[in-house]
């Protein structure tokens, strides 16, 4: 694969808060800890290193989690480390999504590995751990039970409810098979079926599953699977816990660093009095009200605001490594790491990368389109290519000068008010007249070229499923079908997850 790397602020897709951070604007500087410069990391492991935590319960439920588990010579290591004051995690987390979900479940992992063996290179006598924290206890069964390949959608039926980590998995045979039908016979088709069968017929639950695949897939990186659906880690919480649920500790540090956020950017996650949900065996329903805590303290579930003070409180981390949304809801977080004396952890944004293959490559360089272009909308894209191979001139502001100079020119010999007015109104009428006869002649240039432009739209939609980007809709299966093992090895020679630049992958 040819390697290209765009900076983000020329792609101009991401959110004013993802471009303001990563230009380090001053208006979010209140809003997060350190930046994840290499210079920063030094006082965030200083820091870090005085917070109180128990990392002999950590190891504990680690190596009852992976109790199952086939692990990697480095990732066993990694799990009985954490006992060590001088190792520290660095961690990512998603939903459990079928057959993985989306690419950037893989991109966001890779970002993390890469992070870690960044930082054992840096400091000789330190030792940094991969993470991935499973959404084992989310309830949002339709954001994790389907998949995209070849522009169909394989989804995941059942009438479970509750978190979806614990629900079983009866009926996913049929699942596999329509799978199977897709895959092919070739070598790579085979690895994953066998992959996905192992992962969804012999473990009990989705969080087993997803738990196996991640390991099979990333295991020999050293990285360590968690689950925060865990009685042991939810024991060490639980004084936050109740002063959520009884007291409504925290809505007020919240809602006050959220309405600040919110003055210059979109809040991404709702404030709410109480941020626990209450589990049970079918459901994750919410606590509206304050009430003592009478259940068992793995019955009680953060939502998307006390998850990462759960995971900060629980393990020895330096830096997060999410999208941007997720960078925009721990944003909202801070004033409450501060409320309980738990380090705020530095916020990397992941490696993001669009793939494109051999006939769409060659099929861009016909039509003398860049990659950067790609990112542009699809009428932009048409706009472009008619400018970029036609005598049609688009640059407007010349003749509208000239008529504005004219009728400007006009006025001035009258002092009648309605005169002036009647001038200004005809002044109107010939640029609105001028305009509508330069988009009739863009049109006329555009039915010249349908055949390129109805190119230029495919390449586009392939690219750009639904009008977003291919991480964030294609599934990571065909590509590995067509690269193996070689796509993810290729990533993560090719991803830094202190270079924000968005990877280009053409064949």
């Amino acid at each position: 694969m040819d390697i290209h790397k765009l900076n983000l602020d020329s792609l101009s897709r991401f959110s004013p808060l993802i471009s303001d951070y990563l230009n380090q604007d001053q208006k979010l500087k209140p809003f997060y800890n350190r930046f994840p410069d290499e210079k920063n990391f030094s006082k965030q492991i200083s820091e870090k290193k005085n917070q109180k935590l128990d990392r002999a319960v950590l190891v504990e439920a680690l190596i009852s989690q992976n109790k199952d588990l086939e692990l990697s010579k480095q990732s066993s290591s990694n799990i009985k480390s954490l006992a060590e004051d001088n190792v520290f995690t660095i961690t990512t987390g998603h939903q459990l999504c079928l057959f993985t979900g989306p690419l950037y479940f893989i991109y966001k992992i890779i970002s993390c590995i890469n992070l870690a063996e960044k930082l054992n290179n840096q400091f000789e006598d330190k030792q940094f751990v991969p993470l991935f924290w499973m959404a084992s206890e989310d309830h949002d069964f339709e954001e994790v039970n389907h998949a995209n390949l070849f522009g169909k959608k394989i989804c995941w039926h059942s009438n479970q409810s509750g978190a979806v980590g614990r629900m079983n998995l009866n009926n996913l045979d049929v699942v596999l098979d329509e799978l199977d039908a897709i895959l092919g016979e070739s070598e790579n088709a085979s690895y994953l079926s066998n992959l996905f069968r192992k992962a969804y017929s012999t473990k009990s639950n989705l969080a087993q599953a997803s738990r196996f695949l991640i390991n099979e897939l990333f295991g020999k990186y050293g990285l360590v699977v968690i689950d925060g659906d865990d009685i042991l880690l939810k024991k060490q919480f639980k004084s936050i816990i109740k002063n959520d649920i009884e007291k409504s500790k925290y809505f007020q540090c919240l809602s006050n660093r959220s309405n600040l956020l919110s003055l210059n950017y979109k809040k991404q996650a709702n404030v709410r009095e109480i941020n626990f949900f209450k589990l049970t065996p079918n459901s994750r329903e919410r606590i509206d009200y304050n009430q003592e805590i009478d259940l068992p303290l793995d019955s009680y579930s953060p939502n998307v605001l006390m998850r990462p003070l759960f995971q900060e409180f629980i393990l020895p981390n330096i830096a997060y490594v999410g999208g941007g949304a997720e960078i925009a809801y721990w944003m909202q977080l801070k004033d409450v790491f501060k409320l309980e004396n738990i380090v705020f952890p530095m916020l990397v944004l992941r490696n993001s990368a669009l793939v494109i293959d051999s006939n769409k490559t060659k099929k861009l360089e016909k039509l003398n389109l860049s990659f950067e272009n790609l990112f542009l909308s699809e009428h932009e894209l048409h706009k472009l290519f008619v400018l970029n191979n036609t005598n049609f001139n688009n640059d407007l502001s010349s003749p509208i000068k000239l008529i504005e100079d004219i009728f400007t020119s006009l006025a001035k010999n009258y002092e009648d008010s309605s005169i002036k007015s009647s001038i200004n109104a005809e002044k109107n009428k010939q640029l609105k007249s001028f305009e509508t006869f330069s988009k009739k002649l863009l049109k006329y240039e555009k039915n010249k070229h349908t055949v390129s432009l109805n190119q230029i739209t495919k390449i586009k939609n392939s690219l750009f499923p639904k009008n977003i980007f291919q991480e964030r809709f294609d599934s990571f299966i065909p590509f590995y079908l067509r690269y193996g093992e070689n796509f993810i090895e290729t990533l993560k020679k090719e991803f830094d997850p202190l270079d924000t630049k968005f990877v280009i992958l053409a064949q």
